[in-house]
C-alpha cells in the first residue's frame, strides 16, 4: 500500500467522519437506550405496573378475548385492527390498536399503544406511538422523525459509516510492529493520547460495530437485505399473504384462533396476536419456533381464517431456506438480545462507541490544525 493512497484514505475517513460523526453518534445513543425498551418505559410510568401473582397469559387464556372485548367498547369501529402481545410475563397487557384509516402497517405512527389491567378488564394507559418518550426515541433511532424517507437515509447512511470504518482500519494498519502499534503511550502530548484513545476505541470494537452498523442496514432497508441474501445463498422464502374466505360473517374468538394456531405449531412459543379487522384479513399469530433466536420479535407466523377457524398457511422457519435462516438472526444480532442479558448490555455500551469515535477524532483534528496554524505563524508547533 502506497503512502499517497494511505493518505488518500486517512482523508476520506477524517471528512467523511466528521461529515457524519454526529449522525452515526445519535444512532449509536438511541440504540443503547432501546436495548431496555420495555425496562426503560416502565419505570417511567410507574403509576402503570401492576403488581400480580397471576400467570402471563398464553395459548389458553381467557383475558385475550377480555381484553379486545374491552378495546372495542373504547374503540367501536368495526375496521380497527389489534395486536396484543404476549411477552411472557404476568403484568398488564400491552397491545397496539390500528385506526381503520391507516390500516395494521407496523411501522403507522398513528397507532394507539394501549395497555389493559392484569384481568383485561380495564384500559391502565393509552398513548399514541411516537407520544411517549421510548417510542419517540425509537422513531429517531429508526427513521430520523422522518417515517420512509428518513429510514432510507440512516439505511444508506449506515453504508457511509461502514465505509468509514473501513477506510480507518486500513489507514491505521500497522507497517512494523502491532505492539507499537495498539500501545496507549500515557507520556505523550494531548493530540498523541487522543489519537491513541481515538484508535484503540475504533479496533477495539470495530468487529461488533460492523455487526451492529451492518445489521441496521438490513433493518432499515430490508430490499437490500433481500438482495444480498439471494446473492450469497439464494433468495429468502416469501412470507404467505393469505386471505379469510368470506369478507363478511362473525369473527371467531380470539381462543379459537389461537387453539388452531397451537395445533398448527405445537412447541412454539407465543409472542404476538394480530386481530383483524372486519373483512378478509386472517388472523396472525407470532410464533418462536424452537431454536428462533429472538424473543420478542421471532421470524414464525401462523394465519387463521377469522370466520372459520381454519388454518390458512403456516410460515415455520426452522423449515426455510439458508436465506430465511440469516434473516432470522439479524434483528437478534442488532439488540444485543442473541446473548441475552450480557449480550444487551454489551450492545448498550458499544453504543457509546461512536460518540466517543466523535469527541477524540474531532479534538485531535482540531489540535492538529491549530498545531500548524501555530507553525506556520512561528516556525514552532508549541
Amino acid at each position: 500500500m502506497t503512502m499517497r493512497f494511505r493518505t488518500t484514505l486517512r482523508r476520506l475517513h477524517l471528512w467523511l467522519g466528521l461529515s457524519l460523526g454526529l449522525l452515526f453518534s445519535l444512532l449509536g445513543l438511541t440504540g443503547s437506550a432501546l436495548v431496555f425498551y420495555i425496562e426503560i418505559d416502565a419505570a417511567l410510568h410507574p403509576a402503570q405496573v401492576v403488581e400480580t401473582e397471576a400467570p402471563a397469559p398464553d395459548w389458553s387464556a381467557s383475558k385475550w378475548d377480555r381484553a379486545l372485548a374491552t378495546g372495542r367498547v373504547r374503540w367501536s369501529d368495526p375496521v380497527g385492527a389489534w395486536s396484543f402481545e404476549a411477552d411472557g410475563q404476568g403484568g398488564d397487557i400491552a397491545a397496539r390498536y390500528y385506526p381503520p384509516a391507516h390500516g395494521a402497517g407496523h411501522h403507522h405512527a398513528e397507532r394507539e399503544m394501549v395497555w389493559f389491567s392484569p384481568d383485561g378488564a380495564r384500559i391502565v394507559r393509552i398513548d399514541p406511538w411516537g407520544g411517549y418518550a421510548m417510542s419517540w426515541i425509537y422513531e429517531l433511532h429508526a427513521n430520523l422523525l422522518a417515517a420512509e424517507p428518513g429510514r432510507r437515509v440512516a439505511g444508506w447512511s449506515g453504508v457511509v459509516i461502514l465505509f468509514i470504518l473501513v477506510t480507518g482500519l486500513i489507514a491505521w494498519w500497522p507497517r512494523g510492529s502491532w505492539r507499537k502499534a495498539l500501545a496507549f503511550k500515557r507520556g505523550a502530548g494531548s493530540m498523541r493520547r487522543l489519537y491513541d484513545l481515538h484508535k484503540l476505541a475504533g479496533v477495539g470494537s470495530m468487529a461488533v460495530l460492523f455487526l451492529l452498523v451492518g445489521t441496521g442496514i438490513f433493518l432499515a432497508l430490508p430490499d437490500v437485505k433481500t438482495d444480498v441474501l439471494t446473492a450469497v445463498a439464494g433468495a429468502p422464502d416469501q412470507q404467505p399473504d393469505p386471505q379469510s374466505a368470506a369478507a363478511t360473517g362473525k369473527q371467531i374468538s380470539i381462543a379459537q384462533a389461537l387453539a388452531s394456531a397451537r395445533r398448527a405449531m405445537p412447541g412454539g412459543t407465543l409472542t404476538f396476536i394480530d386481530v383483524p379487522a372486519a373483512g378478509t384479513d386472517p388472523f396472525r399469530m407470532r410464533i418462536q419456533a424452537p431454536g428462533d433466536p429472538h424473543r420478542r420479535f421471532p421470524s414464525s407466523f401462523v394465519y387463521v381464517d377469522q370466520y372459520t377457524g381454519r388454518v390458512l398457511a403456516i410460515h415455520d422457519v426452522r423449515r426455510g431456506n439458508t436465506s430465511t435462516t440469516i434473516a432470522t438472526w439479524i434483528r437478534a444480532l442488532h439488540d444485543g438480545s442473541v446473548g441475552n442479558l450480557a449480550g444487551r448490555i454489551l450492545a448498550l455500551l458499544l453504543g457509546f462507541v461512536p460518540l466517543a469515535l466523535f469527541i477524540t477524532g474531532f479534538l485531535h483534528w482540531r489540535r492538529r490544525n491549530a498545531a500548524r496554524t501555530r507553525y506556520r505563524s512561528t516556525g514552532s508547533i508549541s
